[in-house]
């Protein structure tokens, strides 16, 4: 018989209770306002999203790169595992006490990834950085924007506005990547639209979906001509 889930912790937020629970030793979900954000069995599209985003960074002893939205950190621990030791990785998220999850419960998940040396926690928003470093060329660029947020591109996205999907933001992150930079994005779904927004940016689009014994959710890869 399943184990049941108990809460360890409730944080309320604009969209409701935000949840943090767990059953076992390794067996937690992040929920909010009761629908399920995060499960830690099943995380294979995100350790995809950072190996694809960042396997070109491998021999890059200088590589820097942002991420947006930490959730449970397996992203993170891919990224991690696969630079190199002296990268630096920046990653911006909205909640707090995300981080403080990752850095207490949900550190064994991934070997706390979240105190690796390499790694800043900016409590921020990734579409304000993104802009940040577009419009101001003293901000070094990055070799890889990754974006694993619980709410990914999809067919009714804002074409033009929305402040992460959309043309401008696109734009954005182009122009906050080094030439040869790749921006990475997970979505739940594939939206066709989405990539035809990346190539007509310039960007060379491409998108990665398994759905046997592999990854369900989608993994979108654009480089920026080098």
């Amino acid at each position: 018989m399943a184990l049941p889930w108990r809460t360890i912790e409730t944080v309320q937020t604009d969209e409701g209770l935000l949840e943090l629970r767990q059953r076992g030793e390794r067996d937690f979900l992040i929920c909010v306002d009761g629908r399920v954000l995060m499960n830690s069995m099943a995380h294979r599209s995100e350790k995809a999203l950072g190996v694809l985003a960042c396997v070109h960074l491998k021999a890059n002893a200088q590589s820097r790169v942002l991420v947006g939205g930490l959730g449970m950190g397996f992203t993170l621990r891919a990224i991690l595992d696969t630079l190199p030791s002296s990268a630096r990785i920046e990653v911006a998220e909205l909640n707090p006490v995300i981080e403080a999850w990752c850095r207490g419960a949900l550190a064994v998940l991934t070997d706390s990834a979240v105190t690796d040396s390499r790694v800043e926690v900016a409590i921020s928003n990734v579409a304000h950085l993104i802009h940040r470093h577009a419009a101001d060329d003293t901000l070094d660029k990055f070799d890889a924007i990754i974006l694993d947020l619980y709410s990914g591109p999809y067919m009714h996205t804002h074409k033009r506005d929305d402040p992460l999907f959309g043309r401008t933001a696109i734009q954005n992150a182009k122009a906050a990547l080094k030439h040869g930079g790749v921006f990475a994005v997970w979505g739940e779904n594939y939206d066709a639209g989405f990539t035809k927004r990346l190539k007509q940016a310039g960007l060379f689009a491409t998108h990665h979906q398994s759905r046997r014994g592999g990854f369900r959710h989608v993994v979108y890869l654009a480089t920026k001509p080098a």
